[in-house]
């Protein structure tokens, strides 16, 4: 009996370090070690974006992404998540989800979070709550509507964000967070960062709209983009719509006060990944 009281012992001793503090621990760690904060950033996005209400209901963060016989984990907006993104996730999935310590849709928003404030960006509260998906079949039934495309302007925007309950100003903040990251040819077609320093979450990508001139050009895979030769950063069709009125304004109000950015991509952001969720907890 002494042997086996412990093994159970150790157990609880293994919960012990199960806590919130050691997955965020663990995250700061994995994001610093592998620069991947901002695929974490887009994991999460393309989770909860899928939600919609109107012509297109339901979707929800569920982490159907990580079945890749059908549904979610094979729409092409998601190309690479269910493969890198994942994989560099592994070893902290398998430590603490596998314990059922905290669900997969949870570990990827808490992933996105963490990799925004270790990046430099704001400190955002994340409650848990979400519930993973049994199969693929709790996906949505498309990406069209639902997420949108980088080579499309402002009506498209707003046809894709309004209907999520975002205003024209939150799709200035949301689209801010290509302030981090690139886009991979052999993933989304386009390809190259939007900023100079892509592993700083900052307000750059609104300077460097604003001050930069950007040329037309074409990628290998045929996608239309627009490219600043000198230092090789590049904007998306979408990202050049925020310089129409009435966005604009946001736009200038966000390159001259990162705060104003901060607070209000903060506000939309955990609206994005709380979507479609009930019952959420600010403890695991």
């Amino acid at each position: 009996t002494s042997h086996s009281s412990h093994i159970s012992l150790i157990k609880i001793n293994q919960q012990a370090t199960m806590s919130l503090a050691d997955i965020k621990a663990d995250l700061k760690a994995l994001v610093a070690e592998k620069s991947c904060g901002p695929i974490f950033i887009r994991l999460s996005w393309h989770d909860a974006g899928v939600y919609s209400t109107g012509k297109l209901a339901g979707g929800c963060p569920n982490a159907a992404m990580r079945f890749t016989d059908a549904g979610e984990g094979t729409f092409g907006a998601n190309a690479g998540l269910p493969t890198v993104a994942l994989d560099l996730l592994k070893p902290i999935t398998e430590k603490y989800v596998s314990a059922g310590v905290i669900s997969n849709a949870d570990l990827w928003t808490l992933a996105a979070n963490v990799g925004i404030e270790a990046m430099g960006g704001p400190a955002i509260p994340t409650r848990f709550g979400r519930k993973d998906a049994a199969s693929s079949a709790a996906s949505v039934e498309s990406q069209v509507g639902r997420l949108p495309d980088g080579d499309k302007g402002t009506d498209h925007l707003r046809e894709i964000f309004h209907p999520k309950g975002f205003t024209d100003k939150d799709i200035v903040a949301l689209s801010g967070a290509h302030t981090v990251g690139k886009c991979h040819a052999d993933r989304s077609g386009f390809d190259g960062k939007w900023t100079e320093n892509h592993l700083s979450f900052d307000n750059s990508y609104f300077t460097e709209m604003l001050a930069k001139e950007y040329a037309d050009e074409v990628t290998a895979q045929g996608c239309p983009q627009k490219a600043h030769k000198a230092t090789g950063t590049i904007m998306l069709i979408s990202d050049l719509a925020l310089l129409e009125a009435p966005y604009r304004e946001t736009v200038e109000l966000y390159a001259k006060d990162q705060e104003a950015f901060f607070k209000d991509f903060t506000a939309a952001w955990v609206k994005l990944q709380e979507n479609g969720c009930e019952g959420l907890s600010d403890t695991l």
